[in-house]
């Protein structure tokens, strides 16, 4: 860790609690700054502020607004997920206040190399992927996951040296209140239209992605998805050496597949079929790790020791358990149409499908085309239920259900289904209609699953 004076004597506001939050004031208080953190959320739901407050550290809980701008603060490190129409948010702005997000913070102070990778789909996969390849046959320092998978990148950076490696996972939340954050590697898996009711247009959105790139130069490497037009365009953005991967698009170098075996720069890796969690999207996926993995001298078996064997994230396309002939798979992190197309493009066998959540204003059409190739059975809940089955109904899907919540879907599915079919819970949706998270739904699905089979999940 860097012990750098940019902080000190500075007054300075930290807006959401959180992880994030907690671990930037205690980092900001360790490098000399006057504190304040202010959350919206009463004390009595936020257990980490009580150990702030006994380290001397400001809290001001619930409520928030501009008034508290009146304390007269140099910067505002700000939780990702606070838009900037939040009226602190605004108001600060107006002001002309530096705004900046904790993975900012966490790049300043680390002397770890950092790899970034960002996307609307296949961040958490791509990021687990790169840190195990990376901890392979390495002789000294670890490479640590970080940002937006879960894990505190301040926490994780107190902890790095130069011998080490960050891969930080960067939503486009976070990516808006960066500065200086500088990924020798940086990745952009895909871009999809997520996220609109925040950034408010698309335009926004994908620029706030591209902010990934936006502090490199020739001497790194920008590793981009071509089965694009739109990402190969975008591509030209950055100052980066770019690398291209690609499943579908024939590309003359980087990491590609190609009838069935994957190759970099020509060099064969694997076969596509030896990659161990399921689906197309976990190919393209594998491509990124691999091109990351090159890129940064890793040997082909480091690849695929990690390749052959990683079974997948938690929430993503996770395998849970086996029942009578039945396999079921979370997929509880597909909380936009672009994931649950993916998932159900994975599987080879018929599908009876819970999906269901917020209603964000679109509808399920494009979904169609997966819908007819691999759904057999369908049960609805949430916000979206009508939607769905609207869309379902279209693609001939004969078996259509609405529940009121998870806890209902999952029996229902299992009376729909077979022996060889595959129980997938793949949203479509945000899970905010009945969930606190994303994760919070893959938890009680896996809960559910297994009050139902008299089974424990399988951890892999």
């Amino acid at each position: 860790m860097k012990m750098i004076d940019d902080y000190k004597n500075k007054k300075i506001l930290v807006l959401g609690a959180g992880k994030s939050g907690t671990h930037a004031a205690e980092l900001l208080q360790e490098l000399g700054a006057t504190v304040v953190l202010n959350d919206s959320k009463p004390a009595s739901e936020l257990p980490e502020v009580k150990e702030l407050t006994d380290h001397g550290i400001k809290t001001i809980t619930g409520n928030q607004t501009p008034d508290i701008l009146n304390e007269h603060f140099d910067l505002m490190i700000k939780n990702p997920g606070i838009p900037y129409d939040n009226q602190v948010v605004a108001a600060a702005v107006q002001q002309g206040m530096p705004i900046i997000t904790e993975v900012e913070l966490a790049s300043q102070i680390t002397d770890a190399e950092i790899i970034g990778v960002t996307g609307s789909n296949g961040k958490t996969t791509t990021v687990t992927m790169i840190t195990k390849i990376l901890n392979q046959e390495r002789p000294k320092g670890r490479a640590y996951a970080a940002g937006n998978i879960g894990i505190s990148a301040t926490h994780t950076a107190l902890k790095t040296t130069a011998d080490d490696t960050m891969v930080m996972e960067l939503s486009s939340f976070m990516l808006l209140g960066i500065k200086t954050l500088h990924p020798h590697v940086a990745v952009l898996t895909n871009i999809f239209s997520n996220h609109l009711d925040y950034h408010k247009t698309r335009k926004n959105y994908v620029n706030a992605k591209m902010r990934i790139t936006m502090n490199q130069t020739a001497d790194d490497y920008f590793v981009v998805n071509f089965d694009s037009d739109e990402w190969r365009q975008l591509s030209k953005r950055s100052r980066a050496k770019v690398v291209p991967f690609a499943r579908k698009t024939e590309i003359s170098h980087g990491a590609y597949e190609k009838n069935g075996k994957l190759y970099y720069n020509d060099e064969f890796i694997m076969n596509a079929d030896d990659i161990k969690v399921p689906g197309k999207q976990n190919v393209e996926n594998a491509l990124a790790a691999i091109a990351v993995a090159k890129i940064l001298g890793k040997s082909n078996l480091a690849i695929t020791n990690v390749l052959e064997t990683f079974s997948g994230v938690r929430h993503r396309v996770q395998y849970v358990l086996e029942s009578e002939g039945r396999r079921f798979y979370n997929d509880s992190k597909a909380t936009d149409i672009e994931a649950t197309e993916m998932a159900l493009d994975g599987f080879d066998r018929p599908v009876v499908l819970l999906a269901g959540g917020l209603d964000r204003g679109y509808t399920f059409e494009k979904l169609i085309p997966q819908f007819k190739k691999h759904v057999k059975a369908a049960v609805l809940f949430g916000q979206t239920a009508d939607l769905l089955a609207d869309a379902l109904k279209d693609a001939g899907v004969q078996k259509i259900t609405k529940v009121d919540n998870l806890d209902q879907a999952v029996p229902t599915a299992y009376q729909y289904s077979d022996t060889g079919d595959i129980v997938l819970l793949s949203p479509a949706n945000a899970s905010w209609d009945q969930f606190k998270t994303f994760e919070q739904r893959g938890d009680e699905f896996i809960k559910d699953v297994e009050k139902l089979t008299h089974k424990q999940e399988e951890r892999q």
